[in-house]
């Protein structure tokens, strides 16, 4: 088991590809906290996957919250060794309609919150004094513009920059910084996202999802499932090399 006895953080965990990482590391011997927003989702999942897990309802937009997830996490098992910073949340609009509101609450969230998570947790990982790991997930959005997604592609765009300057600065304390960039993959976000193509572009339910799932190369849309090869490879030993890189996990569709 690549991730035995490691102490592993993953926040959006309640569902969709948190918990097809976290539901991973379980199965490569790690202890999982389950750091969700959803305090009962969390609270579910932790209890689903079993043994080895806790559920910690956390709020990434508040410093308090993640400063009380870092203090739950340690008191429970005692330190931290990798980080999963996936939590998100996804809006759309045409440009000429994007408001302040929608972009305060995608960076707050997106950028702001994976920071200041990123930062409270490579503090513990530097007290301890044994380095770790952190995973940020970026999206294939932040590789390219999108006509409706001005604000999330960008929201993304900051993780793949801030993964780059992190992986930068914190090297030298032995943390390596990486991230993942997911193509489209089926999980409950993408409800969102396809009610949202329903409105603007007038397109019938459910097409949406059938089209972009046959424009991907390798003949479908993602599954939770397909992100977790990367996300063990980037929290083991075999890559410890590996500092400040985004890999592209879409089934072809987008290259860099």
């Amino acid at each position: 088991m690549r991730l035995q006895d490691r102490v592993a953080i993953v926040t959006g965990g309640a569902q969709g590809i948190g918990r097809a990482i976290a539901e991973r590391y379980l199965k490569e011997g790690a202890r999982v906290a389950i750091a969700d927003l959803n305090g009962d989702g969390a609270r579910a999942t932790a209890a689903a996957l079993g043994n080895g897990t806790i559920a910690v309802e956390t709020d990434i937009a508040r410093q308090d919250s993640i400063d009380a997830m870092v203090d739950a996490v340690v008191e429970r098992f005692g330190r931290i060794d990798v980080l999963v910073n996936n939590a998100a949340v996804f809006d759309m609009a045409p440009i000429l309609e994007i408001t302040r509101d929608s972009y305060d609450t995608v960076f707050d969230v997106n950028v702001k919150g994976l920071l200041f998570t990123l930062q409270a947790v490579a503090r513990q990982m530097v007290a301890q004094g044994k380095g770790g790991k952190i995973i940020n997930l970026a999206s294939q959005a932040g590789r390219c513009g999108e006509p409706l997604g001005g604000v999330y592609c960008a929201s993304k765009a900051a993780v793949i920059s801030l993964t780059q300057s992190a992986g930068l600065g914190l090297i030298g304390q032995g943390i390596n910084v990486n991230a993942i960039a997911p193509g489209v993959v089926d999980t409950p976000m993408w409800d969102i996202v396809e009610e949202r193509y329903t409105r603007y572009e007038n397109r019938p339910s459910g097409e949406k999802r059938r089209l972009v799932g046959e424009a991907v190369p390798f003949g479908r849309m993602g599954l939770p499932e397909d992100q977790t090869g990367a996300a063990v490879f980037l929290a083991s030993s075999d890559s410890d090399y590996v500092v400040a890189q985004t890999f592209n996990v879409n089934g072809g569709n987008v290259m860099n």
